[in-house]
């Protein structure tokens, strides 16, 4: 992943949920959103998002379907699942809880 600035490692996944949680995707479409989306902090690479997609599809957290995008090309268009749902409020939890503690932690220092 390129990004701009530091990203935690495992959070690729929590991401792109969240970017399937506004609607469908193609690849290149997820990338551009979260780079939006971050004001552009953050540029995911092919390299680093396709396989994040097949994993969480071989999950069953999204599903793909082919269809022709905007330039009347071929592409895989993503959808979160209900499994991806719970998934998703299942990481954001996590995260919440997660970035508590780091707070704690760097406010008593």
């Amino acid at each position: 992943m390129k990004q701009k600035s530091g990203l935690v490692q495992g959070t690729l996944d929590m991401l792109v949920l969240r970017v399937l949680s506004r609607g469908d995707f193609h690849g290149w479409g997820i990338s551009e959103k979260l780079q939006q989306l971050s004001k552009n902090a953050l540029q995911v690479e092919e390299g680093s998002l396709y396989p994040a997609l097949y994993r969480m599809e071989a999950k069953g957290w999204i599903k793909g379907e082919w269809k022709l995008s905007e330039k009347s090309a071929r592409a895989k268009y993503y959808s979160l699942t209900r499994a991806g749902r719970k998934q998703l409020e299942a990481e954001r939890k996590s995260w919440g809880r997660m970035t508590d503690i780091i707070a704690r932690v760097m406010e008593s220092i």
